[in-house]
């Protein structure tokens, strides 16, 4: 199945998918981060969104 762009929220809630915009966009308001913080983030943490959402807690 395809991404489809329309749709307002990630195929799968459980990862972090920062190579589609509007799924950065979705966790960047998920979270209340920038797209830069959310980068960094998955790039200490992985793409498990609970990790993410561990290490921007922080």
């Amino acid at each position: 199945m395809s991404d489809n762009p329309e749709k307002r929220g990630p195929a799968d809630r459980t990862r972090v998918n920062v190579n589609e915009e509007h799924e950065v966009r979705y966790w960047t308001e998920r979270f209340g981060v920038s797209e830069e913080q959310l980068r960094e983030a998955v790039q200490k943490a992985g793409v498990m969104a609970e990790d993410v959402e561990r290490v921007l807690r922080k």
